[in-house]
């Protein structure tokens, strides 16, 4: 072992793809002179993982190509976990040639015992080749696993209450479970803190009388990855942090000056349902290591039920349905004595629509098709181009949650059930035997097939046909069944909206790819300034509304874009439309003109001072007139001022008899004749 830059250059167990065979030449490290690793197949399927033997504080990677070679990569994926499964994608990387040695310090550490890389692209020239160290520290932490049982948990006590302005408690924790108690503090008075998962949030909640909600932070915690949480309690404030986000919150008169008698770990609720079942780590409380304290059975740590210092987890590996060709393709099996099949799986996705799984019924010519719309569980079974049977379970399913599904047919009837107890089922009497006796896909089918519904992107688990698990393992390894485009082994699901990124009140909801904010009910709006702005995304003239305050008090406003010349024309519509026909009455020399905006006075001031350029266009016609007896004349009077006023006189060539002087202001329009002829002219004016 070397050091180098105060950290340890780490070289242990280094294995390739084992569903491929793979060599590693002499020694994998950076070294001069060092073979490499370089799998038999080059493709995407392959990687390398390495066994640090325990977990370890990873700071650095540093990748070269194979020695006296062409084989390099020119990008990597990198992943880590503590057990060798369930793997946390960190990021994509950029390598270089075979002489060149490139090292990647990581924004973050990461706190793993392996680490697999992933080619992504290579020299085309050669194969994926690689030379690889990696850079770190060890890790020592203090761990506690609990079971979720109903009485199991650490309680500590204070020796003597202590009236404090500041308590700081810091953990980290790892479950697979959405809802139970990680922490609860309890102080004189019935008041008490506590810290609950619910549907994979961290809620902060006080109790003096009834559970009241104080923050919720985090989203999708039940990943089985660690998560770091800190809650600081200031006088009046308190401030929870979940991994990199943190809130500030102002609690309740009565905690300001709070006695602390007791602590309870993973033991008593507010509001979930559900006991704590997985990992703390790290748990202190105002410099106190709690679990350290328990492990050495200080008098003033109280361990409950099955408490036990090391993290027992479970294995569940996951698959990632990334895109519309991702799909996975599993072998059937003989229908059982009684003609019956049982299926079973987990799946969690932010999409309303995708197929789930299908499979062909050979002896019936049929096929069933299990899928979701509008958030909801369909089956269907298909014969020569029409329903045969459609049944409908569950609601809600694009909530990011883990759901279950089962698929049950026997003697006759057929059962469809979501979440078992907590979700919905329903059920059907069937004519005709269910078996699966041909492959099962699962999210799709193969590029060959038709499939007449919507892709799924989301992740799968936990997927048994008649009671046996399918092993997702093997099929990464090329031993059972066939994929495309699977992340196995990971769950990649992320959440957009947490935190949420729309401001002003606006709801966030999501898909699998994107999100979107409602500002429907929050009075603000998510349109453009101008119509500049529109031109610039793409589109072409029509009607747009426009915010020209961006999001502040001012109403948006409907306008016509003209993008068709050069520049872009912003055209506010009003009610006056239509010629406006002036007679000339004996003492009166002026008429009025008063048209309406769709946009009020002060959505005009702000477009107007906002504009290089702005125009009215006036139109005056003069007809029929008797004295000169001359053709129709038009005088376009245009205003050009972005203050909104222009005085402009009728040009000399226009007859005496039709001349005027037009005084524009904002809204309202004066013609006054510079002219009088006597007899009856009939003067038109179009604004």
């Amino acid at each position: 072992m070397q050091w180098a830059t105060q950290e340890c250059v780490l070289t242990c167990c280094l294995s390739g793809a084992q569903h491929l065979s793979g060599e590693v030449k002499g020694d994998a490290s950076v070294r001069p002179r060092a073979g490499g690793w370089s799998p038999l197949v080059s493709d995407r399927y392959q990687w390398l993982e390495v066994d640090l033997g325990e977990r370890t504080k990873i700071t650095a990677v540093a990748t070269q190509g194979r020695y006296g070679s062409s084989d390099w990569l020119t990008s990597y994926l990198l992943m880590f976990s503590d057990t060798g499964h369930n793997w946390k994608q960190y990021r994509q990387e950029d390598s270089i040639g075979v002489n060149s040695v490139v090292q990647h310090k990581l924004q973050q550490p990461a706190i793993a015992r392996f680490l697999r890389l992933i080619p992504l692209d290579w020299n085309p020239s050669g194969r994926i080749g690689l030379r690889l160290e990696t850079y770190g520290c060890p890790y020592t932490s203090d761990v506690v696993s609990f079971d979720g049982g109903s009485s199991s948990g650490l309680v500590f006590r204070s020796p003597v209450p202590r009236r404090t302005s500041r308590d700081v408690v810091t953990l980290k924790f790892k479950t697979l479970r959405n809802s139970g108690t990680l922490l609860q503090a309890e102080g004189r008075d019935g008041l008490s803190l506590s810290l609950e998962l619910e549907r994979g949030k961290l809620l902060l909640l006080t109790s003096p009388s009834e559970p009241r909600r104080l923050a919720s932070l985090g989203s999708l915690l039940d990943d089985q990855h660690w998560h770091h949480v800190a809650v600081e309690r200031r006088s009046s404030h308190l401030n929870l942090t979940v991994d990199k986000h943190t809130e500030r919150v102002q609690i309740p008169t009565e905690f300001s000056h709070w006695d602390v008698e007791q602590s309870f770990s993973s033991q008593k609720s507010l509001v979930s349902k559900r006991n704590f079942q997985g990992c703390l780590e790290n748990l202190l409380y105002n410099g106190h290591n709690l679990i350290e304290l328990a492990k050495n059975n200080d008098h003033q740590i109280t361990v409950v039920g099955n408490v036990t210092f090391s993290c027992a987890e479970l294995v569940s590996v996951a698959v990632t349905f990334t895109g519309p060709q991702s799909f996975l393709q599993l072998p059937g099996a003989t229908a059982s004595s009684s003609g019956g099949v049982s299926l079973g799986f987990q799946f969690r996705t932010w999409n309303k629509a995708g197929l789930l799984l299908t499979f062909d019924l050979p002896q019936q010519g049929g096929v069933v098709w299990l899928y979701l719309s509008e958030a909801r569980l369909r089956l269907q079974i298909h014969k020569e181009g029409r329903a045969l049977l459609e049944l409908t379970a569950g609601a809600a399913l694009n909530d990011g949650q883990w759901h279950s599904v089962e698929m049950n047919s026997k003697r006759g009837r057929l059962t469809v059930a979501v979440d078992k107890e907590e979700g919905g089922s329903a059920q059907a009497s069937l004519l005709f035997p269910v078996s699966i006796e041909s492959h099962l896909f699962f999210g799709g089918k193969s590029r060959s097939s038709q499939n007449p519904f919507n892709v799924f992107q989301g992740c799968m688990r936990l997927l048994t046909l008649d009671n046996q698990n399918m092993d997702l393992i093997m099929v990464q390894q090329k031993q059972l069944g066939n994929y495309s485009n699977l992340q196995i082994d990971m769950c990649g699901i992320i959440d957009r909206c947490s935190p949420s990124r729309c401001e002003h009140g606006g709801r966030c909801s999501q898909s699998w790819t994107v999100f979107h904010c409602n500002c429907s009910d929050s009075g603000y709006t998510v349109y453009e300034q101008s119509c500049e702005a529109y031109k610039h995304n793409g589109n072409t003239s029509g009607h747009f509304y426009i915010d020209v305050d961006s999001s502040g008090p001012i109403k948006p406003q409907l306008v016509y874009c003209n993008m068709t010349e050069e520049n872009t024309w912003m055209v506010m519509q009003h009610n006056n439309t239509e010629l406006t026909r002036l007679r000339p009455s004996p003492g009166v020399e002026q008429h009025l003109v008063h048209f309406n905006y769709s946009s009020g006075e002060e959505q005009l001031s702000v477009a107007i001072s906002q504009s290089e350029h702005c125009e009215q266009e006036l139109t005056y016609h003069c007809r029929k007139s008797r004295l000169l007896n001359t053709p129709e004349v038009a005088l376009v009077l245009v205003e050009s001022r972005p203050t909104g006023e222009e005085l402009i006189q009728a040009a000399s060539s226009v007859p005496v008899a039709c001349r005027a002087t037009v005084w524009i202001y904002s809204t309202t329009a004066t013609v006054t004749p510079t002219a009088w002829s006597g007899m009856d002219l009939y003067r038109y004016l179009y604004i």
